[in-house]
């Protein structure tokens, strides 16, 4: 079968992350959020998938190439253009996208799939299918029950007892929500939806083309079955999932490693003071890490590969990119630490005053850099 993966979007909400890593290369416990995406289509059997690329393309075209080590084919649809040797992106929207994919090759030629390149999802792919052709719909949208004081985080669908949108509400405030229904990026379409769609110019799913099945009275049907859905647009959401998924809250993903002591795990060879340091789970540790006598790790918190936490250091609810080093003084709460930048779960940059978070450096630098 045949899937579309929604992978040209900048990720603003996810800055600084996005600034350097395309959104679905953003890793969840060490992996792409995308692979998980792959892994779970591979699984129901869609082993057929275009990805349409725009911002930093080629950090997800070399890191998935041609799909084989899932045992599946993927194919790339660039939207931008090279001048002078420099890359440009220039998305044309998500069904602007899968009409540039089928004007070109004619892809979408029986139902397919389409989901966005930045979520978790353990649906049953399969059963979603059946319930589509069931209803004889030429448009499916899979939905997800929400608390009412959280619709305005999400675009709300309106359907009736027997599965038929009938309308969409765009992030309304919870006293104005006629549903508690919200849109998960999840689409399943015939062909024939993408004659609706105009070639050539920038064109959206939600915005554009869902008013248009509408308006064109076509059956749309909203498939409503239970199953984990993590999101992460917001750079808060990241946060959260990696919490949330270090806590087992989603059937399929496992911590990676060895699971040296209760709610501990480790990659290859790594390097730990056990006697001397407080660590208390879910905590992973990544190959080649050192963590230093008098440190204190508090999870859930995710240290990458080839990471330094030097004595004194206090980690608590936190991701560590690889090759971080935190210094002595370094206290870290609920927070991403990448390169040599620092910021909390919302987004917002942690400052140090003059000193300009020198505790926070390369480990491959030398370690005179990161004392405080």
């Amino acid at each position: 079968m045949k899937a579309m993966i929604l992978a040209a979007g900048k990720g603003t909400r996810l800055r600084p992350l996005t600034q350097v890593l395309p959104k679905p290369m953003i890793p969840i416990l060490g992996k792409p959020v995308m692979e998980y995406l792959v892994e779970e289509l591979a699984r129901h059997g869609f082993d057929q998938i275009m990805v349409n690329t725009s911002h930093l393309a080629t950090n997800i075209e070399n890191y998935f190439n041609d799909g084989r080590r899932w045992g599946v084919e993927i194919g790339y649809s660039f939207e931008g253009y090279i001048r002078d040797g420099d890359v440009f992106a220039q998305p044309v929207g998500s069904a602007g996208g899968m009409r540039r994919i089928n004007d070109f090759g004619r892809f979408f030629d029986d139902t397919f799939l389409v989901v966005c390149g930045d979520a978790l999802i353990d649906l049953d792919l399969t059963t979603a299918v059946r319930k589509h052709w069931q209803s004889g719909a030429v448009a499916s949208l899979v939905v997800a029950r929400v608390d009412p004081d959280q619709v305005s985080s999400y675009g709300v669908v309106e359907a009736g007892a027997d599965g038929r949108i009938t309308g969409f509400q765009e992030k309304p405030p919870a006293s104005e929500a006629r549903s508690n229904l919200v849109n998960t990026g999840i689409y399943i379409f015939e062909p024939s939806v993408l004659d609706l769609v105009p070639a050539g110019v920038a064109y959206d799913i939600g915005s554009q083309l869902f008013p248009a099945i509408l308006q064109a009275g076509l059956p749309f049907n909203a498939i409503d079955i239970p199953f984990s859905w993590i999101d992460i647009g917001r750079l808060s959401d990241y946060w959260e999932a990696n919490q949330r998924l270090m806590r087992g809250q989603l059937n399929y993903v496992r911590m990676p490693g060895t699971e040296v002591f209760p709610g501990v795990w480790c990659g290859l060879n790594v390097k730990v003071d056990w006697n001397d340091v407080r660590i208390e789970g879910p905590v992973y540790i990544g190959a080649g890490s050192h963590i230093m006598a008098g440190a204190q790790i508090l999870g859930p918190t995710w240290i990458g590969h080839g990471c330094v936490v030097e004595g004194g250091a206090r980690i608590r609810r936190s991701i560590l990119f690889e090759y971080s080093r935190l210094g002595a003084r370094a206290d870290v709460d609920e927070a991403v630490v990448f390169g040599r930048n620092c910021v909390d779960k919302e987004g917002n940059p942690i400052h140090d005053g003059d000193r300009e978070l020198d505790w926070v450096t390369d480990s491959r630098d030398e370690p005179a850099r990161a004392s405080a």
